[in-house]
C-alpha cells in the first residue's frame, strides 16, 4: 500500500495538469478492464456451485424431476385384500395429483389426541351416564387460544367397530332416520377413490337465535387391524360464502373406534368410540359452554337408538345397497404404529435442527470474496500492462505483496 501511495504522490507532483489526467488514467484502466471482464467471464461461465448458491434451477434438471415425479404417480402399488364384503384397505394410497385434504398428519394429531400425549392442557370430566346397552363419558378442557375442546368415551354392547364406522360417515341415515336431528342439508363435493378421502358441505340447524352454520369438511378412515381413526375436520374450500347460513371454518370432530370387552361377559363384543371435538362456532366461549352442558345428554342419548336402528337396517335380509358414504368409508388406508412412531422421530429431529440452525453462526456467503476476486483479476490485467513504465511496475509490485497476505489468510 505505501508503494501505491508514493506513485499516487508522485502523479500529483507532476506540473502540467494534462500530464496528471493522463497517469491517472493509466493507472486506474487496467482496474476497470478487469473489473468489466470479471464480470462478463463469471457470468457467462456460472459453475454449478455457484447456481446452487444463488438458488437457480436448470430447466432441464426441473424438466427432469418433473417426468420422474410422473413417473413414481404411475407405477403404484395395488390396493391390498378386501374385508367385510366389498370393503376396500389401502395399504399404501395412489399418490393423488392433488394435495388430500385430510393428511398423515392429522393421523398423527388423532393418534397424539387418542394415547394422550398432544401437550394439550388437563382434561376435566362433565358427564358420566351408564346404561345396561351403552355407557358415556365426557371431558373438556379449555386450550389458552380457540374454543373449548371436548373429549367423549361411549362403549357400545353387541357392536363392531365395522357398524359404528358405517354408521357415523352415513349422512343419508343420519338425515332418513333423524337421530342427528341438527343436520339438515349434505352433499358430496369432492373425493378421492383411492383413498376414501371426501370433501362434504353440511348445514347444521343452531337453536332460534343463531342463523343454521354451514361447514365444509374433509373425512378420511385409516385402520390398524380393526381398529379405525375416522378424521373430520374443516378444510379451505372454494365454496361461496353467504350471510346465511353462516360458514363455520374452524371445525375438528375425530373419532377412534374400536373393539373392547363387554362388561357382560368379558368377550371383545363392545365397541368403543373416542371423540374430539371443537369448532369455533360465533358464539362467545362461555354462552357455547353453558350451551353445550345444557344440551349435550339430549344429543348423546339419541345416538344407541340410531345405531341400534342402522344395526337392524343393515341386518335385515331386504336390505337395500349401502349408501355411497357407506361405499367410501369402507375404503381406509391400512397403517401401523411404527409409522406413526417414525414420523414423530423425524418432526422432532428436525426441529431441533432448526433450533441449531437459528443458533449457529449463519456461513459467509461466497458474494462477500468477489473484492478478493476482483483484486486479483486487476492484478492480471496489470501484468499485461507491464511496459507502461515505472508507475505501472510499482503498482503491480505494490498489489502482488497484498495478495502475498491474502493468501496466507485464505
Amino acid at each position: 500500500m505505501a508503494v501505491i501511495l508514493n506513485c499516487l504522490i508522485e502523479i500529483l507532483k507532476k506540473p502540467a495538469i494534462g500530464e496528471i489526467f493522463s497517469e491517472l488514467a493509466i493507472f486506474f484502466a487496467p482496474l476497470w478492464i478487469a473489473l468489466a471482464v470479471g464480470l462478463f467471464v463469471g457470468w457467462a461461465w456460472r459453475p454449478s456451485w455457484a447456481v446452487e448458491k444463488l438458488g437457480f434451477q436448470n430447466s432441464d434438471s426441473s424438466a427432469n424431476e418433473e417426468k420422474n415425479r410422473v413417473g413414481s404417480s404411475v407405477n403404484l402399488p395395488s390396493r391390498g385384500s378386501t374385508m367385510e364384503g366389498k370393503e376396500v384397505i389401502v395399504s399404501r394410497p395412489m399418490t393423488p395429483k392433488k394435495e388430500l385434504a385430510v393428511s398423515e398428519s392429522d393421523l398423527d394429531h388423532l393418534c397424539r389426541l387418542v394415547e394422550e400425549r398432544d401437550g394439550g392442557p388437563t382434561w376435566h370430566k362433565m358427564m358420566e351416564k351408564s346404561l345396561p346397552t351403552w355407557s358415556y363419558q365426557a371431558w373438556r378442557r379449555d386450550p389458552e387460544a380457540g374454543p373449548t375442546q371436548y373429549r367423549s368415551s361411549t362403549v357400545f354392547e353387541d357392536a363392531t367397530p365395522e357398524l359404528v364406522r358405517d354408521f357415523f360417515w352415513d349422512d343419508e341415515f343420519r338425515t332418513k332416520n333423524g337421530w342427528d336431528d341438527m343436520l339438515l342439508h349434505h352433499e358430496s363435493l369432492d373425493e378421492c377413490a383411492a383413498t376414501g378421502t371426501m370433501v362434504v358441505k353440511w348445514v347444521r340447524k343452531f337453536p332460534f337465535f343463531c342463523s343454521d352454520r354451514e361447514y365444509v369438511i374433509g373425512r378420511r378412515i385409516w385402520n390398524i387391524g380393526r381398529t379405525y381413526y375416522c378424521i373430520t375436520k374443516g378444510v379451505p374450500n372454494d365454496v361461496p360464502r353467504h350471510n346465511k347460513p353462516r360458514r363455520v371454518d374452524l371445525y375438528y370432530s375425530s373419532w377412534c373406534i374400536r373393539p373392547v370387552e363387554s362388561k357382560r361377559d368379558g368377550q371383545m363384543t363392545a365397541c368403543e368410540v373416542l371423540l374430539f371435538h371443537h369448532e369455533e362456532m360465533g358464539i362467545p366461549r362461555e354462552i357455547a359452554k353453558l350451551g353445550v352442558r345444557q344440551g349435550m345428554w339430549g344429543c348423546v342419548k339419541r345416538i344407541e337408538p340410531g345405531l341400534r336402528a342402522y344395526q337392524l337396517v343393515r341386518s335385515s335380509p331386504d336390505a337395500g345397497p349401502v349408501s355411497h358414504y357407506v361405499e367410501m368409508a369402507r375404503i381406509s388406508t391400512k397403517f401401523n404404529a411404527e409409522e406413526v412412531a417414525l414420523r414423530e422421530e423425524e418432526r422432532s429431529e428436525d426441529s431441533s435442527d432448526l433450533e441449531c440452525d437459528g443458533e449457529a453462526k449463519k456461513p459467509q456467503h461466497w458474494i462477500g470474496n468477489v473484492p478478493k476476486v476482483l483484486a486479483i483479476g486487476g492484478a492480471v490485467a496489470l501484468a499485461c500492462t507491464i511496459d507502461h513504465g515505472l508507475v505501472t511496475k510499482a503498482v503491480i509490485f505494490g498489489v502482488a505483496r497484498q495478495f502475498a497476505r491474502i493468501g496466507k489468510r485464505l
